[in-house]
């Protein structure tokens, strides 16, 4: 598939590790697309969950996917302050369907007060043994979630306020066309 161009929009397909669509997110408005790495927004967008129920999203989110790293990004903005939801994920895939990646349960939230939480250990270590994960994605998921804190930490990337108002800048430039 050719890369999308900025202002276009893609829908998002998170899998899990023996294949089953896990969730879907119809369509998010590319604001950048690099060698490495897609940056887009989306509000509003419908998501259908593996069990067929569907739900809207209430506020605008950027994500950030990148073809290198074991996770993405979600950045919510709330009234309440700018929260993060980041999954521990394969890097990203681009087809002519969607951005796809495949979950692997483990996800870091990012309070609006800077407070971080490693959520869904159980469910990671019951995929684990259901599914057969190999040793080796243990192994990369545990140094990726590292990546993340010190991301975090350092307020790197998605996780600095510049990032955040750049971005958010740029899809109200483009939505309002």
């Amino acid at each position: 598939m050719q890369v999308p161009r900025e202002g276009d929009y893609v829908a998002i397909q998170s899998y899990k590790h023996d294949g089953h669509l896990h969730r879907t997110w119809r369509e998010t408005m590319v604001l950048k697309t690099s060698e490495n790495e897609i940056i887009g927004c989306n509000e509003n967008t419908l998501v259908t969950e593996a069990d067929g129920r569907r739900w809207v999203t209430r506020e605008p989110a950027l994500v950030y996917f990148h073809r290198k790293y074991w996770f993405n990004i979600v950045t919510m903005i709330r009234n309440s302050g700018v929260s993060y939801y980041c999954n521990l994920a394969t890097p990203f895939a681009l087809d002519k369907e969607a951005i796809k990646y495949i979950d692997y349960d483990l996800d870091v939230k990012v309070f609006p007060d800077g407070e971080k939480r490693l959520l869904d250990v159980d469910e990671y270590a019951a995929h684990s043994k259901m599914w057969n994960y190999p040793p080796e994605i243990d192994t990369i998921l545990h140094y990726n979630v590292d990546v993340l804190i010190d991301w975090i930490d350092k307020k790197k990337g998605p996780f600095s306020q510049a990032y955040v108002d750049l971005w958010m800048q740029r899809y109200e430039e483009l939505s309002h066309h």
